[in-house]
């Protein structure tokens, strides 16, 4: 004997459910049809807002939609997967907002090599180089130290030894 009923899926390991059809998706059509954010006359600015990991709670107040709505619509059009993939965007907010916030340096330092670890089609890239700067100080000869630590002027061999940076490639400059 089948169950008529919707399967239900368990969306936060609290033990709290929702009758979502898992067998058959709405058709394009269908949702168009009943969409409130199709029908909207800002639905491009509502996608952009979600795609780009801003609240859902508020897309739908700034906009006059429920937040259920804002979920139906993304998950409808694919907009999930877009968005997971646009994680950098999420990660750049949190660093952008930085100073604006009481954040401790381990709360930054993290965002920041999170985002230097996600490229851009959003997929975590674990680079596997390593240098031990070390053993490059211990390689420094007295002189070498004593104008490091008198001017911050490491020797032309310290660069080809840990590497050349996007930014020595090109012949740009270390100020920001």
């Amino acid at each position: 004997m089948t169950d008529s009923k919707p399967a239900r899926r368990n969306l936060n390991g609290k033990g709290i459910t929702s009758a979502v059809s898992l067998a058959k998706p709405t058709s394009p059509g269908r949702h168009e049809y009943h969409c409130r954010i199709c029908s909207h006359p800002k639905r491009v600015e509502i996608e952009q807002a979600f795609v780009t990991w801003n609240s859902p709670v508020r897309i739908s107040k700034e906009y006059g939609v429920s937040r259920d709505s804002v979920y139906r619509h993304a998950h409808a059009l694919g907009l999930m997967a877009k968005r997971r993939r646009n994680v950098r965007s999420a990660l750049e907010r949190i660093i952008e907002k930085a100073g604006d916030v009481e954040a401790t340096a381990a709360a930054v330092v993290s965002a920041v090599a999170a985002y230097a670890k996600i490229n851009a089609n959003g997929q975590w890239v674990d680079r596997s180089e390593s240098v031990n700067l070390n053993e490059l100080f211990e390689r420094m000869t007295p002189e070498e130290m004593e104008a490091y630590a008198r001017d911050g002027a490491l020797p032309a061999w310290f660069d080809h030894a840990i590497g050349a940076t996007d930014t020595d490639s090109r012949g740009g400059s270390h100020d920001y």
